[in-house]
């Protein structure tokens, strides 16, 4: 073990900061050949060395051994290379020749303390990334250090974190000197700053406090599928069990609700829905959507994932939540889209449905007795019938038809088709004059045709 005063003072530097001594001691030989290179100005290649024995740092010119040299500050030919060390020199060998590191003074001390304190921070950072890094969703309690712009600076062990503005939940303010409990969201390799990022908001943070709450979630018998919040207003937790014989909403909430309790006053008041998840999508909706009842769900579009809920006219405010919060937590909880709508407005809704039916139906109907109105005075349904299966729709065009064509109708002979014609003009003629329309003729059958 070695006694020399300036590698013990590494070693406790190293255990403090939590890095190896030998990071601190290749930031010394770098800050000395950095120094070294500013104060010579050569273009040597000059090597640093820490002697654990001294304490101090050795600096080289190091010189490669060739036949012909063409640059001399790093090369050295064989011939003068023997004549300092004999036959042993050969050629690819290197040569170190020493130069003085106490020349240097203070501009080149300074240079060193820089180069030394940017290694040795460049080591913390990545130590820090490691070790963090494996930890992200992890809960950890830190104290406030400062203010930056909104966030907060926080500090537990040797280790500062930065949370966010937008990570910080709403309800919550803070001082210098508070403890604060928050998860790790992220951890950054290079950055000016904090390296870790906490936050106050993130769901991460409410599945932790209950697990560190609800010893059946730490044991696996609960199992939380699923956790979505609006940070400081409210929050929805959906947990199932492993076991028949225990109840997941009443394990989360505790005898007299000392659990969740627990879990509200560290969120200052968040409200925080407890609802058992279910396999079956609609029993799922229909749990997300406490405290509102419901009272029928319906799948409107599988595919797209959209439900259809009615609820009772007072509970429609209370599903729906302040600004439509308790919707909007219930479909990011289920992934369903969600429409909500009260028993008086499904009530409209479907009687407008019918309505725009029966005028439907009563439309095709009135189109298909618009036929039926065309009838001829005297004249019987069968040949009727016959008329408007030939294409005559109008008394009119009875009345203005060639005998030819109406007796070229099946049924119909000359004196049949004459009496139509009749029939078709005394029917126009009725039309024209109402009041002297003489009393209907009996009717004409085909027989008497």
């Amino acid at each position: 073990m070695t006694t020399n005063p300036t590698h013990q003072t590494i070693e406790a530097l190293a255990k403090e900061r939590g890095i190896e001594p030998d990071v601190i001691i290749a930031a010394i030989e770098e800050a000395v050949r950095t120094a070294s290179r500013k104060y010579y100005k050569t273009n040597e290649d000059l090597h640093a060395r820490f002697n654990t024995e001294t304490g101090q740092v050795e600096l080289f010119a190091v010189k490669a051994i060739v036949e012909e040299v063409a640059n001399p500050a790093i090369e050295i030919s064989l011939a003068e290379a023997q004549q300092l060390y004999g036959d042993e020199a050969q050629v690819g060998m290197e040569i170190e020749f020493p130069k003085s590191t106490e020349v240097l003074g203070r501009i080149a001390a300074q240079t060193a303390k820089q180069v030394i304190f940017q290694k040795v921070r460049e080591a913390e950072r990545e130590n820090i990334f490691a070790e963090y890094n494996q930890r992200i969703g992890e809960v950890v309690t830190g104290t406030v250090k400062r203010f930056e712009n909104g966030d907060l600076v926080l500090e537990f062990g040797r280790i500062e974190a930065a949370l966010p503005r937008k990570e910080q939940s709403r309800a919550e303010s803070y001082s210098p000197g508070d403890r604060v409990r928050a998860v790790i969201k992220a951890v950054n390799r290079s950055t000016k700053g904090p390296q870790i990022v906490l936050s106050r908001t993130d769901p991460a943070l409410l599945i932790k406090l209950f697990e560190q709450e609800v010893p059946e979630i730490y044991d696996a018998a609960v199992v939380i599928k699923g956790a979505v919040r609006e940070a400081g207003d409210r929050a929805k937790v959906a947990v199932y069990s492993r076991e028949r014989d225990v109840d997941p909403v009443g394990a989360c909430v505790g005898m007299k609700g000392t659990r969740v309790q627990a879990i509200i006053r560290e969120l200052r008041g968040e409200k925080i829905d407890i609802v058992e998840w279910s396999e079956d999508p609609v029993l799922f909706v229909t749990n997300a959507l406490s405290p509102a009842k419901v009272q029928r769900v319906s799948i409107v579009d599988d595919k797209e994932r959209v439900m259809e809920v009615v609820v009772e006219d007072k509970q429609l405010s209370l599903a729906i939540g302040k600004k439509g919060q308790n919707v909007r937590l219930a479909a990011k909880l289920s992934g369903w889209r969600i429409d909500i709508k009260s028993e008086e407005e499904k009530r409209r809704e479907v009687e407008a449905q019918f309505e725009s039916l029966e005028a439907a139906v009563g439309g095709e109907a009135a189109g298909e007795q618009e036929p039926a109105a065309f009838a001829l005075p005297g004249v019987s349904d069968e040949l009727m019938e016959s008329l408007r299966a030939a294409g005559y729709t109008t008394a009119a065009e009875v009345a203005d038809s060639p005998v030819d064509s109406l007796t070229a109708i099946p049924g119909i002979d000359d004196e049949t088709a004459e009496s139509l014609r009749a029939a078709a003009r005394a029917s126009l003629e009725a039309e024209e004059n109402p009041e002297d329309a003489p009393p209907a003729e009996p009717e004409t059958s085909e027989t008497e045709g």
